[in-house]
């Protein structure tokens, strides 16, 4: 069996978080392979376009069984692929969205999910989170400013079972305007010293989900690396009464010597991953002790082949692992496929932006939390693929 062609597709949704961004790998045996490329927000998209495009080419003629020598060949061959991480964040994941391709291939062909090939189960049922509540938890996408929104998000999210939650109380400015659209708002600054207006809402936002959600909720703080080392200690510090699950991106996530400062000092967790990619990248975190949950992201920091030897490594250091997924079916439904193979799996994210109709609409299977959790889906490969009508649609290419 060999590669015969790639496609790629570029699904613009009306979603004003998530544009996500797919490949399907085929075979000259008839099966294919889906992948995502981890990129469906931010500001990388077309460049993880064009990197899919120049690796496809090399993976042309290859045997899809042969995961680890595709993966080798795209680090070592492509002179990129050795530099930053492995190549950076954009050319780790095209390699990601290839790579997750050739797994699900491998999978269909032996009639098996992906999780059995990564070693089965350790984990039946996949808890998970209610992602990104300052922009609510509902249908209508909204940012939200006022705690006794906060509040109600919460028990929103609750109702449906959930038992966890994550929100970045620092984003929204009191006037509802996302903190840094269409640039920083020097009158609410995230870093540097805090003012006592971003302390205390930030404080009150926090407190006012916990009121909501009783003592037995997990909330999750999530900064974005908005803030630097000393603003998150201080804001870690204040927030530490309420009892926070873990600190997410507190500073900016390639220094690990900072991540360690604010551990030490804040008695909070700290988790880090979604921008690393790469052993390579997580290598010193964990070395350091500086992160205590690692959240790589599957679609980013290298696929199956890659991102199960990082939870590995991780493992060793006791460090438990949340995968970041924030963008389409795809990666949710490959992700549950690792998740649940990991021993040091912590808690699944489901976001905000990914609960739209549009973006559930795009899969073949709409795999969504029951009572909080998810039960992993036993198809073959990774259990989920594009509908013709999204492929169809899509602005297309293929590589042959």
């Amino acid at each position: 069996m060999k590669i015969t062609s790639v496609d790629i597709f570029e699904c613009n949704t009306p979603n004003p978080l998530l544009d996500p961004l797919f490949v399907r790998v085929n075979t000259d045996a008839g099966i294919s392979g889906f992948g995502e490329i981890g990129l469906a927000y931010g500001k990388s998209k077309y460049g993880g376009l064009g990197q899919a495009r120049d690796l496809a080419q090399l993976m042309i003629g290859w045997d899809p069984m042969n995961n680890e020598g595709i993966w080798e060949m795209f680090k070592r061959n492509t002179f990129w692929g050795q530099g930053g991480q492995c190549g950076g964040i954009v050319f780790s994941a095209a390699v990601s969205a290839l790579d997750i391709a050739v797994w699900d291939i491998k999978g269909k062909v032996l009639g098996v999910p992906c999780y059995q090939l990564l070693g089965g189960k350790t984990n039946e049922r996949i808890r998970a989170y209610a992602s990104q509540l300052q922009f609510d938890w509902d249908e209508v996408h909204r940012n939200i400013s006022d705690p006794k929104d906060y509040a109600e998000a919460v028990k929103k999210a609750m109702a449906q079972g959930y038992t966890a939650v994550k929100v970045d109380p620092v984003c929204v400015k009191p006037d509802g305007v996302y903190a840094r659209e269409p640039k920083p708002d020097p009158n609410w600054r995230t870093k540097g010293a805090l003012s006592g207006e971003v302390i205390n809402l930030a404080y009150e936002r926090v407190k006012a989900m916990r009121e909501a959600g009783g003592p037995n909720l997990d909330i999750i703080l999530e900064l974005h690396a908005f803030t630097d080392t000393s603003t998150a200690i201080l804001l870690g510090q204040k927030l530490e009464e309420l009892d926070i699950y873990y600190m997410e991106e507190p500073t900016d996530p390639t220094n690990a010597e900072c991540m360690r400062e604010i551990r030490e000092k804040v008695n909070i967790p700290v988790a880090s991953g979604e921008r690393i990619s790469s052993r390579w990248g997580f290598r010193e975190f964990l070395e350091k002790r500086a992160l205590q949950v690692i959240q790589p992201d599957l679609c980013v920091a290298g696929g199956f082949t890659e991102v199960k030897k990082i939870c590995d490594m991780a493992n060793v250091y006791d460090a438990g692992v949340q995968i970041h997924v924030c963008g389409g079916p795809i990666a949710t439904a490959a992700t549950l496929q690792l998740e649940a193979a990991i021993p040091n799996f912590l808690i699944h994210e489901l976001h905000e932006g990914a609960l739209k109709k549009e973006i559930r609409e795009l899969c073949k299977y709409d795999h969504m939390p029951e009572e909080g959790s998810y039960i992993v889906p036993d198809l073959p490969g990774i259990g989920n693929e594009l509908t013709e009508k999204a492929m169809r649609e899509a602005v297309s290419m293929t590589i042959k």
